[in-house]
């Protein structure tokens, strides 16, 4: 009772900053479902009868977490870890990215977090935070109630190191599991399996190599994590290194790089012109400064937060809408027409850009929670993908205007991973750049992604706009305007 109350006390003196750290999300959503369930066997006798079947009146009416929720706040802890590569034990410490915050966790919570890694198959992380609980555990009072004990953690990181390749350590966690539990069925089997194992190991090396050795080489490769459908190793290297700040745009790219303010011949932008700052000369990437202002932004929330769903991906085969694990934020979509605001800004792309509105999608709303991230992409369609924005009649997106409605303590910048280039979100901005070229040819460097929120709560809104009407506004040239990137 007095850690719900202490945890209760300091999350209540401001609730966003509180949720917005990622562990503290991880552990709030644990605390509502694994811990709640020991929370129940504590209270079940008659003395908390009453209070424990009003808790379970409020579990229905606010929607408490599922076990559902805990995996994606887990997978979400991982994402992170990979991504800015956290050390465990720090981020264990309450560490993010150097930034030192009050949470620590517990053996119980690196314990579940190695759980739930070893639910999803992920040995590679299962590893590290049973390592951690074991480590967290050796130091916590003698007297406190754990739900697992050093033999579980044995058990999860034998199996899960026999998964990674190596039998040999596999075969001595199982061993000394066996010191402490003699008869643990699954164990002895365990043993006589990786015995055989090694066994066999052993017969293959002895297969001398053409340089006369005893042993075969092994590859000193990198392995990639990612699906090789989604991108591959060398991508999710600059993916991951741009989103950390360390991979940056060359002298040369940087040199001509100019801001400056723009009317485009609007009348009303000549009494007010727009700030434009260039990130890249070609492909075209450039940021308009005080594009949306905060009172627009809190109507737009106001408006987004009741309709939001799962963010979608467009299937290249089927054409159809699904979810999936390379996208994950929160989404909603606000038709031009439902409020002078949303015209508003509609008219203020319209005028920043110089491209035609009444061919654009509606305006897009996007909330990146913990871990929140949109892996390497495109907002073009390619050739291949006939059936894309099939209904609309309006061609393929020929440029993307992203607006910033938040600050991002950490993380969630918007990285082109072709031209090492990444935007950092600001409150007010909007990114702008051209998918297509001139000829209606997709630009593969445009190829750009969202990084994983560290901290905080990252809102973005999307003005997609398309081919149609645009023939004038940006005609084709003469002469080719691209070479090896074109389709």
């Amino acid at each position: 009772m007095q850690e719900y109350q202490r945890e209760h006390a300091e999350a209540a003196i401001d609730v966003t900053t509180y949720v917005s750290n990622p562990i503290n999300a991880y552990l709030l959503t644990k605390r509502l479902t694994t811990d709640w369930k020991q929370v129940e066997n504590l209270m079940a006798h008659d003395v908390g009868g009453e209070f424990l079947r009003n808790i379970s009146n409020y579990r229905s009416i606010l929607k408490f977490p599922s076990e559902e929720d805990l995996n994606g706040a887990a997978v979400a802890l991982m994402r992170l870890q990979d991504t800015y590569n956290l050390d465990t034990s720090s981020l264990a410490r309450g560490e993010l990215n150097g930034v030192q915050y009050s949470t620590e966790m517990s053996s119980d919570d690196c314990f579940e977090l190695g759980r739930q890694s070893y639910v999803n198959h992920d040995y590679y992380h299962t590893v590290l935070w049973m390592n951690e609980a074991m480590t967290r555990m050796s130091y916590e009072p003698r007297n406190r109630s754990l739900p697992f004990s050093k033999a579980d953690i044995l058990e999860y990181l034998a199996f899960s190191t026999y998964k990674q390749g190596d039998v040999e350590s596999a075969l001595s966690m199982t061993n000394e599991l066996l010191q402490l539990l003699p008869t643990h069925e699954r164990a002895n089997g365990n043993k006589v399996y990786y015995e055989k194992e090694l066994k066999e190991l052993s017969a293959k090396k002895k297969v001398k190599g053409d340089d006369g050795s005893d042993e075969t080489p092994k590859s000193d490769l990198p392995i990639a994590k990612a699906e090789p459908s989604v991108y591959d190793y060398t991508e999710r290297k600059a993916y991951e290194l741009l989103c950390q700040g360390k991979l940056k745009p060359t002298p040369e790219q940087l040199r001509p790089l100019r801001c400056r303010y723009i009317d485009n011949n609007v009348p009303f932008l000549k009494i007010g012109p727009m700030k434009m700052e260039e990130a890249s000369k070609d492909p075209y990437i450039v940021i308009y400064h005080d594009a949306m202002f905060n009172s627009e932004i809190e109507i737009i929330k106001k408006m987004a937060r009741p309709r939001f769903r799962r963010a979608t991906v467009q299937n290249a085969i089927t054409g159809e809408l699904e979810t999936a694990n390379y996208r994950i934020s929160k989404s909603a979509w606000l038709r031009t027409e439902e409020h002078p605001i949303i015209a508003n800004i509609v008219q203020r792309t319209e005028d920043m850009t110089g491209l035609d509105m009444l061919s654009a999608e509606e305006l897009q709303v996007v909330n990146y929670g913990i871990g929140g991230h949109y892996e390497p992409h495109f907002d073009f369609a390619r050739r291949e993908e006939v059936r894309a924005f099939q209904g609309l009649n309006t061609g393929n997106r020929i440029a993307t205007v992203l607006f910033y409605m938040s600050d991002v303590e950490q993380g969630g910048a918007t990285v082109f991973t072709a031209i090492n280039t990444a935007l950092k979100p600001k409150k007010g901005t909007a990114a702008f750049w051209y998918n297509l070229h001139r000829s209606g040819d997709g630009d593969y460097r445009t190829r750009h992604a969202a990084c994983p929120v560290l901290t905080g709560s990252k809102w973005v809104s999307n003005k997609w706009i398309h081919e149609a009407r645009q023939e004038f506004r940006r005609p084709c040239d003469l002469e080719p305007d691209h070479g090896e990137y074109a389709i």
